[in-house]
């Protein structure tokens, strides 16, 4: 029993630690110009990409193939479509604040949660296998929970919410770790099938929201080089990032 609460908080430390430093940027932001924001959404959103297309999506191919994996991108998708068109009409966003970079950064938060709920499993099982794999994958969901931080409280802030409740949005969205890895160490092993469904759902849900709500939105902040660039930048830090992991 102490064995397996070891790895759920380990899960839950992994998940909220590089959703937590991100989140940080909540209080740095107050006013700050379009051209930054548009750039650290652009960044943002090439180094998810990235992690979702090198790291995230080949791992769900390699798990439970072709099938599967489309099943939960395409599930991923629709959802967040559903979700997307609930927050449109929902009232609580209020009139006169920056709705579509709320939205953006609710939507985003909602996808991080769902995708921490089978890197949980991955942390979980890979303690079952050995110490060395789950910390070295411990790690790596640290590192690159930074960014879906920033992804996620820079798009509320700027769309209106306090920065403490932007931090905890942020933070929330890390609890689903700490789930995944009860949940896989319990059962040791997972199904490859179900995982990478999992995975699939996951990396739709990203995509659709990198390419429907960040970077529509960044380009109406900002049409300039710089952005562009940012995004090119970070498709290559999360390149090297999947790289020297693997």
């Amino acid at each position: 029993m102490g064995h397996l609460l070891k790895i759920t908080f380990l899960g839950l430390f992994s998940g909220l630690a590089g959703t937590s430093i991100g989140g940080l940027s909540a209080f740095m932001i107050s006013k700050t110009s379009n051209r930054i924001m548009s750039t650290i959404l652009e960044f943002s959103a090439g180094l998810m990409t990235a992690v979702v297309c090198f790291e995230l999506l080949p791992e769900a191919f390699s798990l439970g193939g072709t099938f599967f994996t489309f099943l939960g991108i395409i599930t991923g998708i629709l959802t967040v479509v559903a979700v997307e068109s609930f927050l449109k009409k929902s009232r609580s966003l209020g009139k006169g604040q920056n709705t579509g970079l709320l939205r953006a950064g609710i939507l985003m938060a909602i996808a991080i949660a769902l995708h921490n709920f089978p890197e949980g499993f991955a942390v979980g099982s890979g303690f079952e296998a050995s110490t060395s794999l789950g910390l070295t994958i411990t790690a790596v969901i640290i590192i690159h929970d930074i960014p879906e931080g920033i992804a996620m409280a820079v798009p509320m802030r700027a769309g209106g919410f306090s920065k403490l409740k932007a931090f905890a949005y942020t933070v929330l969205s890390g609890v689903p770790m700490g789930l995944g890895a009860l949940l896989g160490a319990a059962l040791g092993s997972v199904s490859d099938n179900l995982t990478a469904a999992c995975l699939g759902f996951a990396g739709g849900a990203m995509l659709y929201i990198i390419y429907g709500e960040l970077v529509p939105e960044s380009k109406r902040l900002y049409l300039g080089r710089l952005s562009s660039l940012a995004n090119v930048l970070g498709i290559l830090c999360g390149i090297i990032i999947s790289v020297y992991n693997t």
